[in-house]
């Protein structure tokens, strides 16, 4: 009975002093905790509530830079009257509310440059009006309807104040993944290539190494396309929704074949002999995540790269790198040795 109380008391000893040494150390840590405090205090250090603190939020919309002497209202008034060939005016009125403000976007990247410019895919001449009524540029015009290589002309017309105004639209008729451009090489001071590279189906890279020579030493490339790691598309993945284009009535160059990233947009770029200059991501219409129930799960995702979230590319790159032979490994399989350059 002695042994079994002594071994009792043993024990009971034994707790307490765990107790008071675990005690000691945190009146340790508080006394520096404290003594921290004071030093941040004193030092006029802002201390942050981790239970207070904003969650992080994306901020996708841009405001864009407008032409002189025109509101944002002004502009969609336009655009709303647009025809091409004489079809009803306001027939691509959805398309202007989709992408209204990646038109301005586009046209902010050059719209201080001078000199000769290739719009390359202009229809439906939203960007080709602003270049036209709204830069110095001398603007050279591209599309491609499928067939074959040739000329054509549309008329645009549009309705400015109490006139209806037009005019006629000459472009070259080329397929910009396949032909070599009908154009003498260091022509152009700038280039435009928007809303293409997505509908490509084999290779970007002989567009982008035809594009570097015909842009003159120094010129500017913008190139703007959907971007594949938008916040809308970690809402669809986090839903377990396919993040790709639904196929085309219009064929294989109709739809989306191959969106991307702006990681992978610049190193392409770069692949094909271009300097990068100016590079961001934003948005083409308003949209509003918030009240989605998945919206803080993807709030989570997106902040570990709050500035890639835009829905569009937009990036300035400049004819001044060298090109690298071959083709990048980063977006290529499948062709033959030596061809393939997994560089990055």
């Amino acid at each position: 009975m002695r042994f079994l109380m002594s071994k009792i008391w043993r024990e009971r000893w034994a707790i307490f002093l765990n107790v008071r040494r675990q005690s000691a150390k945190l009146s340790l840590r508080i006394t520096r905790a404290k003594s921290m405090l004071q030093r941040l205090r004193r030092s006029g250090e802002r201390t942050v509530d981790c239970e207070s603190a904003e969650r992080f939020r994306p901020h996708t919309h841009a405001p864009p830079a407008l032409p002189e002497g025109l509101s944002e209202t002004d502009l969609r008034k336009i655009f709303a009257t647009f025809s091409i060939d004489s079809a009803p005016a306001g027939h691509m009125n959805a398309y202007v509310e989709d992408a209204f403000y990646r038109f301005l976007h586009s046209w902010s990247l050059v719209r201080h440059q001078t000199g000769t410019c290739l719009e390359l895919g202009a229809n439906p001449y939203f960007i080709t009006w602003l270049l036209k009524q709204h830069t110095s540029l001398k603007v050279t015009l591209s599309n491609f309807f499928g067939g074959g290589n040739s000329t054509g002309t549309q008329t645009l017309s549009w309705e400015s104040e109490t006139t209806r105004q037009a005019m006629d639209l000459t472009f070259d008729h080329f397929n910009s993944e396949e032909d070599i451009f009908p154009y003498r090489t260091e022509s152009f001071d700038v280039v435009l290539y928007c809303e293409i590279i997505e509908h490509l189906l084999m290779n970007p890279v002989h567009t982008l190494k035809e594009i570097r020579r015909i842009l003159k030493p120094g010129g500017l490339l913008v190139v703007t396309t959907p971007n594949v790691a938008r916040f809308g598309n970690v809402i669809a993945i986090a839903e377990g929704r396919s993040i790709y284009d639904p196929y085309s009535g219009f064929g294989p160059y109709g739809r989306h074949n191959r969106e991307f990233s702006m990681p992978e947009l610049l190193h392409l770029l770069e692949f094909c002999g271009f300097t990068h200059e100016t590079s961001f991501t934003a948005d083409a219409h308003l949209e509003d995540w918030s009240h989605h129930p998945l919206y803080d799960n993807a709030c989570t995702i997106g902040e570990r790269r709050p500035h890639h979230l835009g829905q569009y590319l937009f990036a300035g790159v400049r004819a001044t790198g060298t090109a690298r032979e071959g083709l990048p490994g980063s977006l290529f399989r499948s062709h033959p040795d030596g061809l393939i350059d997994h560089s990055w």
